[in-house]
């Protein structure tokens, strides 16, 4: 054999196992315009670790699917902040193509991610897929969603995008949520607004006294808000971790799923974690509480 015939072998064989690691009867196609995988088909690092966040996230997800789009139209669901949509693109290839069933919405703000979504699902004739120009606000009053969403997603939402997805979800009566939240800034805003007060007024001020715990608190307890929040609203929550550290810092992954069991104990622990922490004003509204009374400003929801 030739030298530049065993090259070829070997390179033969390299892509043979990096498709190894695909999904069964997954579109290479599809793969080849996302950008995960090479015009000759291989797969790089960074291709690897999207592809490994989306697999893991694709485990939680197919079985809420599956559980709510056994009858009638079959399952729907939000694809918030969705970018460049790898996350809707590869559920709808590893699952809703199949089932013949249900219904993506994609939500972005960037009209020319949007339209390059809609000329792909066309193209790979992904039918029941519709994209979104708009943000994740305006999209729960949009005509063209459903009044009822089953499962919401929103991957690495920025900011306060990820609780407009959470009251997204809520108005649609969504009946699970899985959230991977990102760059909690506000929450940090808030902490050093009012810091000379807090540092003054307990010692868990320390906390965020330096601007890197500020930060990292932020992010935190943001996130115990929304977990409460959505708790005491009437779903069970579980928080995982997405994918391993190495691969990405903002990992923590929020499934939520309603069971109509509204925590009254999860509302008094939001009220009192806000008050410790002085962001009734600031941010009670955001999550149900009225910053003059102490009491949820939307009993329904809560």
């Amino acid at each position: 054999m030739t030298r530049k015939a065993s090259r070829a072998t070997s390179q033969s064989a390299g892509v043979a196992d990096e498709l190894s690691e695909l999904r069964p009867g997954q579109s290479i196609e599809l793969l080849k315009e996302l950008h995960i995988l090479t015009r000759e088909g291989r797969l790089n690092q960074d291709s690897r670790r999207k592809l490994k966040q989306v697999y893991h996230l694709f485990n939680f997800i197919e079985p809420l699917l599956k559980d709510f789009g056994q009858s009638g139209p079959g399952a729907t669901l939000a694809d918030h902040g969705a970018g460049k949509s790898y996350l809707g693109f590869i559920l709808y290839d590893l699952y809703f193509k199949s089932a013949g069933l249900g219904r993506i919405f994609g939500v972005e703000t960037r009209a020319e991610l949007v339209e390059k979504s809609r000329v792909l699902a066309q193209r790979l004739g992904f039918e029941r897929m519709s994209f979104l120009n708009l943000s994740v606000a305006e999209s729960a009053d949009a005509r063209e969603l459903p009044d009822q969403i089953d499962v919401v997603t929103a991957l690495h939402a920025c900011d306060t995008a990820t609780d407009d997805a959470i009251a997204f979800g809520l108005q649609k009566k969504a009946r699970a949520m899985v959230l991977v939240p990102c760059c909690q800034a506000e929450m940090a805003a808030c902490l050093r607004q009012g810091k000379a007060l807090q540092l003054a007024r307990t010692p868990l001020a320390e906390l965020w006294r330096h601007p890197l715990h500020t930060r990292e608190l932020g992010s935190q307890v943001t996130n115990v808000l929304r977990c409460l929040y959505l708790e005491a609203s009437g779903y069970q929550v579980t928080v995982t971790e997405l994918v391993g550290w190495e691969h990405s810092m903002k990992n923590e992954l929020i499934i939520a799923r309603y069971t109509g069991q509204k925590k009254r104990s999860a509302a008094e622990r939001l009220r009192a974690l806000l008050a410790e922490f002085g962001l009734e004003q600031a941010m009670g509204a955001r999550f149900g509480v009225d910053a003059v009374t102490g009491l949820e400003s939307n009993p329904a929801s809560i």
